[in-house]
């Protein structure tokens, strides 16, 4: 893996199966968009980090965005 990408998993919130998700810690807070790799719906990706440092991940539909 490429320094500064980190992969996590989430679930869709489509069909709720397992998807990985690639993040750039590099970036900061970022939203991005993500086709789910099983029903190749788009999922809406935020990423934050908390006051600590840590990663906070949420996932969306678009309708939820």
């Amino acid at each position: 893996m490429i320094p500064g990408l980190e992969e996590h998993r989430a679930s869709c919130p489509y069909c709720g199966e397992p998807i990985t998700l690639v993040v750039d810690r590099s970036v900061g807070t970022q939203t991005t968009i993500e086709d789910c790799s099983v029903c190749c719906r788009p999922v809406v990706v935020v990423v934050s980090e908390d006051s600590d440092g840590n990663l906070q991940l949420a996932v969306q539909s678009e309708d939820d965005a």
